[in-house]
């Protein structure tokens, strides 16, 4: 009897496995799917609504040509050129003449707070007018170095602190909703591996995030080389890392090990599991 039941069991699964796979199948028939060489391309001819497949079998062997590199070079930008976006909707310039403008959080009041890292600022914007652009643009905070990160603490609608990520520190602010400019001075509450900005430096980000419940702070921390023991090498200690804190910067420990370079972490707000964008 358990036999027959096991035998129906996995029948049905076949069945529903095969289902999915027409169902998916036709899904991409109503979809531009790009695959082989086609998929491969670069931004400049990439548009909203088409879809890229790239198998393993379309990726090139492993040293198959030779390491180049191929860093980028400051141009002008065109006066048309704006990011593609989809019927109904418009692009257009909210802030400029920024310098290095990295990462964007939103206070629980709407204020955009911005980490402009190659002026070592975190700025503040809030409304918007008819021309698209801010109402008001305000320094919140200066003298960092090279901020990125940015979290407000305790998580909630009523924060008390600005927490912010240096490339080698992780500092705090007094603050309240509303606040255009910090209520006092940096507080430093542990310090990082820094690093310039790669080039025999290393990854310089350095991202925060809070646990739902508020206890423990984590921060991101990238690697200094391209691939390096981080149990041998002391220049690679606390690197490659997501480390983990108490809010006022102590208990220092690794959550987590061998990630090249978490550039961006949050908690998934429901399930409290730290993501990592690598």
């Amino acid at each position: 009897m358990l036999a027959k039941k096991g035998r129906f069991l996995l029948a049905l699964l076949v069945c529903l496995l095969a289902a999915l796979q027409v169902a998916s199948a036709q899904k991409a028939e109503g979809q531009r799917v790009l695959t082989g060489p086609a998929a491969f391309t670069d931004y400049k001819t990439q548009q909203p609504g088409v879809f890229r497949r790239i198998t393993v079998a379309d990726l090139p062997r492993p040293y198959a040509s030779q390491s180049v590199d191929n860093g980028p070079d400051l141009v002008a930008r065109p006066a048309d050129a704006w990011p593609k976006t989809l019927p109904g909707f418009k692009v257009g310039l909210f802030a400029g003449d920024l310098k290095n403008p990295r990462l964007l959080r939103t206070a629980p009041n709407g204020d955009v707070f911005l980490a402009e890292s190659s002026a070592g600022e975190v700025k503040v914007f809030r409304g918007i007018c008819r021309e698209g652009k801010a109402e008001q643009v305000q320094v919140f905070a200066s003298s960092l170095t090279q901020p990125f990160g940015i979290a407000f603490y305790p998580p909630g609608p009523e924060p008390e602190w600005v927490y912010v990520a240096n490339t080698d520190s992780v500092v705090r602010f007094p603050y309240r909703n509303g606040d255009l400019k910090a209520r006092g001075p940096a507080q430093k509450l542990a310090e990082l591996p820094g690093g310039g900005r790669l080039r025999g430096g290393g990854h310089w980000t350095r991202d925060i995030a809070f646990s739902r419940d508020g206890k423990k702070m984590y921060v991101s921390v990238g690697s200094r080389s391209n691939a390096d023991d981080t149990d041998n090498n002391p220049a690679e200690h606390h690197r490659a890392d997501i480390l983990e804190f108490n809010p006022e910067g102590s208990g220092e420990r690794v959550f987590a090990s061998g990630i090249r370079n978490a550039v961006g972490i949050a908690v998934e707000p429901k399930t409290g599991e730290l993501w990592a964008s690598v």
